[in-house]
């Protein structure tokens, strides 16, 4: 898969994206990701990529002309053109499932008060958030979108049951899990993961990730 991320602020990718499963996957070739500079397609003498909104308000709105010239540049027929900003759908684990299905990625970091609405109607595939709070800017949710993402890619997690079994895989919070030793401080593993029953561990499993879903994510499930 190919990613393409857009940001005013490459350098902070920079450390979260060269490690770990991400690392890996890149030097894998599994992953193809690039970080671009917004500022190198502004042309003017002081690379200029906001301006005042229109009709007064607070802030600065990210120009149409760099990102238009950004994408044309970067994007194909292929390409999923991804805005990250506060008025998109809310990310999930649906959605990275779909989105590790696209051959190309270009995920556009906002900044300032937003982007030119222009770019919403003529660029954009489609539009994310990661919650429903303010981040300075789009750096941190492209983290977490090109990290959700990639650990789905075929080949990437050594036990590919591991993202299967997940939280949200299923709809549902991951049950309880836990590794020696069997007894600690008196708190003692549940007797059934170390019976050897395959089937009575696999549905004690269930039983506690709805349990746990019921009580921590009662909106994921369905009544």
């Amino acid at each position: 898969m190919k990613i393409d991320v857009l940001t005013l602020f490459p350098e902070s990718l920079a450390g979260p994206l060269d490690e770990s499963i991400i690392k890996r996957a890149r030097e894998s070739g599994l992953l193809d990701l690039r970080v671009h500079q917004l500022r190198d397609y502004a042309h003017d003498r002081h690379r200029t990529v906001d301006d005042r909104p229109f009709g007064g308000g607070p802030g600065m709105l990210l120009k149409p002309e760099p990102i238009f010239e950004a994408v044309e540049n970067l994007a194909n027929e292929r390409t999923h053109v991804i805005l990250l900003s506060p008025g998109g759908r809310t990310f999930n684990q649906k959605i990275a499932e779909d989105l590790s299905q696209k051959p190309e990625l270009l995920l556009i970091s906002g900044h300032y008060e937003g982007f030119d609405e222009r770019v919403r109607e003529s660029l954009a595939d489609d539009e994310l958030s990661i919650g429903d709070y303010i981040l300075t800017n789009g750096s941190l949710p492209a983290m977490v979108i090109v990290d959700a993402v990639t650990r789905l890619l075929p080949g990437v997690l050594g036990d590919e049951e591991s993202a299967h079994d997940e939280s949200f895989s299923q709809g549902l919070l991951e049950y309880p899990q836990y590794t020696r030793p069997a007894d600690f401080r008196g708190m003692k593993v549940p007797e059934v993961l170390l019976s050897g029953n395959h089937a009575e561990i696999a549905r004690w499993r269930t039983e506690q990730a709805l349990l746990r879903t019921r009580e921590r994510r009662p909106d994921l499930v369905k009544h």
